[in-house]
C-alpha cells in the first residue's frame, strides 16, 4: 500500500518497488512560495523528473533549479504534442496515453533500482496537473508522498488584492477549454469563479463572461508572482497577448459596489424558483438571484433564496401580486436591480403577469424587465409519475378567486370533451373547499371512472407524497393548495412495475393517438 501524504511524515514504504516517489507541489511561480516540505523532498530525492513541451523549456524546473545539485539524475518528460494536430492512430488523447505510459516506465525504473524520484508540478500536483498521470500509474506499486503547493487560484486572488470568496459564497473553478455555453451556464450560476487554461480559448471565455452578465465584475491575471505579470479588467485584455499561463477571475461579491440608484439604471427580472428548493433552479435564475441587489416576493418563495450580504429581501403576503410588482418597478425606476422571485415557472399562475401588466403602464416604460423560466409545479408533478403529459393536455386552475366558478366549468368541459390530459393547478384551500368534489363529478360525465388522477403534493419538498388513484375515488379531504391534479386522458396508461406499492406505479400517455 502506499502513503499519501501532505505533512510530510512519510514512512518507509510498503509498496513491491524499493523506491520512494515524490509528487513536488513547486506554487505558482515565484521559488520563494515553495514549502519547506518541497524543498526537502527535492534535497531527499535522486531523480528529479519534469514536464515540457517540445522546447525543452520546463517552468517547473526553473522554479526549483536554485535546489537541484550537480548529482541529480534530471529526466524531462517531453510532451510529444501540446496544442497542435497529431497523426497519432489514438488521436490527440491516444498520443497523450501513450506518452503517459512511457514516462511512467521512465520513472519506474528508478523506483525499482531503489532510487527516490521528485516529479516537479507547477502550483499543486492534483490540481490540473501533470503529475497525477504519473501518479495514478505508479502510486499503487511505490512507496508515493504528494506535496501540495500554492495554487495559481490563490496567487492570483493574492495579486488582485481582492478576496475571492467569502462566508457562504460559491466558488467555481472552470477549465477554459469547456465550451462556450456551459461556461457561460455556469458563471451565470455561481457567486464567485476562476477560469483557468486561457491562451487560445481566451476569446470563448470573454464571450461566455459577457454572455452571462459577469464581464463588467471579471478581472485578468497574467503569469501571477511570476516574471512578465499582468493584471487588469477582463474586458480591457486583448485576446492576441493572453498566454496559456493565465487565468479569469470573478471576485467575491461581498461588499462588492453596488448599483449607485441613478435614474433609470435599473432592471426587474422575474424568476422562478421551480416547485420547491435549490435542486430545482436553473443556472440563469441562479445567477440573477445572485446578482439581484434587492429581493422581492411572497416571503415563502424568499426563503427558498440564499441570504447574501448587501442583498435586500421584500417579502409581502401571497394576496398583493399588483402591489408587489409596483414595488420592484419603483425600485427598478430608483437604479435598483430587482429580482421578483416567483414559484414555479413565473408565467404559469404567478407573478410575471402581474409584474408586466404594471410594466405596461406609461410611467414604466422606461424599465427593463426580462422574465426567466422555471420548472412548473405540472413538469414536476409529471416527472415524478412518469409521462402523463406526453401528448396535448390543458391546464386550468381551480381557484375561482380571479375567475367565476362557471368559466372554470365551462373550461373544464371543453378540455373534457377534447380527450385532454388535464393539469389543475391550486385546486383547494382552508377557505376553497367543494370546487375538486365539483371538477371531478363533472370529468365523470367525460371520462371513465377508472381514469388515472396523479396526486402530486409539495412535489421536491420534504414532504412530498405522489400517488395515483381512480378518478372516481379522488377524495377532496386529501387535496390542498400545494397539491396539483393531473388528470389523464382516455389513451392515459396506469400500470405497477415490479413490486407492488405507490413508488412502483408509472403512469404515461402514449404519444400515438389512435385513428379511429
Amino acid at each position: 500500500m502506499s502513503e499519501i501524504s501532505g505533512n510530510g511524515s512519510g514512512d518507509d514504504g510498503s509498496g513491491s518497488g524499493s523506491g520512494r516517489l515524490y509528487g513536488v507541489g513547486l506554487g505558482p511561480g515565484d521559488p520563494n512560495l515553495m514549502t519547506l516540505r518541497a524543498v526537502q523532498a527535492i534535497g531527499e530525492a535522486d531523480v528529479i523528473a519534469y514536464h515540457s513541451a517540445r522546447h525543452g523549456r520546463s517552468i517547473a524546473r526553473s522554479i526549483a533549479a536554485a535546489h537541484l545539485r550537480p548529482d541529480h539524475i534530471e529526466e524531462p518528460l517531453v510532451y510529444p504534442v501540446t496544442t497542435e494536430t497529431t497523426d497519432h492512430p489514438g488521436g490527440y488523447r491516444g498520443a497523450l496515453e501513450e506518452f503517459y505510459e512511457k514516462a511512467a516506465a521512465r520513472l519506474a525504473a528508478h523506483l525499482d533500482a531503489g532510487r527516490t524520484v521528485a516529479v516537479l508540478a507547477e502550483g499543486d500536483p492534483m490540481f490540473y496537473g501533470s503529475y497525477m498521470h504519473m501518479h495514478k500509474r505508479l502510486a499503487d506499486r511505490y512507496a508515493t508522498e504528494v506535496i501540495p503547493g500554492v495554487t495559481s487560484v490563490s496567487a492570483a486572488a493574492a495579486r488582485l488584492g481582492t478576496p475571492l470568496v467569502e462566508g457562504e459564497e460559491i466558488l467555481t473553478i472552470l477549465p477554459g477549454t469547456l465550451p462556450e455555453e456551459e461556461l457561460t451556464a455556469r458563471l451565470a450560476a455561481t457567486d464567485t469563479a476562476v477560469v483557468m487554461k486561457l491562451g487560445r480559448t481566451f476569446p470563448a471565455v470573454r464571450g461566455a463572461f459577457e454572455a452571462s452578465g459577469r464581464l463588467a465584475e471579471a478581472r485578468y491575471v497574467e503569469r501571477a508572482t511570476m516574471a512578465g505579470e499582468r493584471t487588469g479588467d477582463l474586458a480591457d485584455i486583448d485576446p492576441a497577448s493572453v498566454p496559456y499561463f493565465s487565468v479569469a477571475v470573478l471576485p467575491s461579491r461581498v461588499d462588492a459596489p453596488r448599483p449607485s440608484g441613478r435614474q433609470g439604471s435599473g432592471e426587474v427580472v422575474v424568476v422562478g424558483t421551480g416547485p420547491a428548493g435549490p435542486l430545482w433552479l436553473t443556472p440563469e435564475t441562479r445567477g440573477a438571484l445572485a446578482a439581484a441587489d434587492a429581493l422581492v416576493g411572497y416571503t415563502t418563495y424568499l426563503d427558498r433564496v440564499p441570504v447574501r450580504p448587501g442583498q435586500a429581501r421584500h417579502g409581502s403576503d401571497n394576496k398583493v401580486e399588483s402591489e408587489r410588482a409596483e414595488f420592484a418597478l419603483d425600485l427598478a425606476r430608483r437604479g435598483h436591480r430587482v429580482a421578483v422571485v416567483s414559484g414555479g415557472d413565473p408565467g404559469v399562475f404567478a407573478m410575471a403577469t402581474a409584474v408586466l401588466e404594471v410594466a405596461a403602464q406609461e410611467e414604466y416604460a422606461e424599465i427593463p424587465v426580462r422574465v426567466l423560466p422555471g420548472v412548473t409545479a405540472a413538469n414536476a408533478a409529471a416527472a415524478r409519475a412518469g409521462a402523463p403529459l406526453g401528448h396535448d393536455y390543458a391546464t386550468i386552475s381551480l381557484s375561482d378567486r380571479l375567475k367565476r366558478w362557471e368559466v372554470i366549468a365551462e373550461r373544464l368541459r371543453a378540455a373534457a370533451s377534447a380527450d385532454l390530459v388535464l393539469a389543475l393547478y391550486n385546486p383547494g384551500s382552508k377557505s376553497r373547499t367543494w370546487q375538486v368534489g365539483k371538477a371531478r363529478d363533472l370529468l365523470l360525465e367525460h371520462r371513465s371512472p377508472d381514469t388515472p388522477v396523479v396526486l402530486a403534493r409539495d412535489v421536491g419538498g420534504p414532504t412530498e407524497s405522489v400517488r395515483t388513484v381512480r378518478l372516481a375515488d379522488v377524495d377532496p379531504a386529501e387535496v390542498d393548495m400545494r397539491t396539483l391534479l393531473i388528470v389523464g386522458s382516455s389513451q392515459t396508461r396506469w400500470v405497477e412495475r415490479g413490486a407492488s406499492g405507490a413508488d412502483r406505479s408509472i403512469v404515461w400517455t402514449p404519444r400515438r393517438y389512435p385513428e379511429a
